[in-house]
């Protein structure tokens, strides 16, 4: 699926639009104030992707979470689970960055962590974890006067 088709959107400001989305692309919606971009972004597409995720846990956990209400549109296709930035001031540190502001870096750390596979930057072959003894074992086993950088 390439795309996420939205057929009848009636929500708030939006009167029964039909749109074809590009999947897998950074998209920018802008238009006039009250124009129905928050509407088409926050209300109909965010609101059905959390919907639809929330739906397909378990009831235990569906109990800890809000199910969020349907919005008024007549078919959405293509829908991935979605997430939503908070709009937030802008802080005054230098040392913000787009990911600490809206605190998304914290998920994707978490998300990074657990699914993506560390590779050596120099060697792009995957690293593993290691106990001390197979280190020592690994220090060992090289040629004396080899270099090492212990971190």
């Amino acid at each position: 699926m390439d795309k996420i088709e939205v057929r009848g959107a009636r929500t708030h400001n939006l009167k029964n639009i039909n749109l074809v989305i590009p999947r897998d692309k950074l998209i920018v919606v802008t238009g006039l104030s009250g124009s129905g971009k928050s509407s088409l972004a926050f209300d109909t597409l965010y609101a059905e992707g959390q919907r639809r995720y929330v739906e397909s846990l378990s009831a235990y956990a569906r109990q800890f979470l809000s199910l969020m209400e349907k919005p008024d549109v007549d078919h959405i296709e293509g829908l991935s689970p979605a997430i939503s930035i908070e709009q937030k001031s802008t802080s005054h540190n230098p040392r913000s960055t787009v990911g600490t502001i809206t605190e998304i870096h914290d998920y994707l750390r978490l998300l990074f962590a657990r699914v993506g596979e560390p590779r050596c930057p120099d060697h792009d072959v995957p690293l593993a974890a290691q106990t001390v003894s197979q280190m020592v074992d690994n220090v060992l086993s090289q040629p004396e006067g080899k270099r090492l950088m212990l971190l």
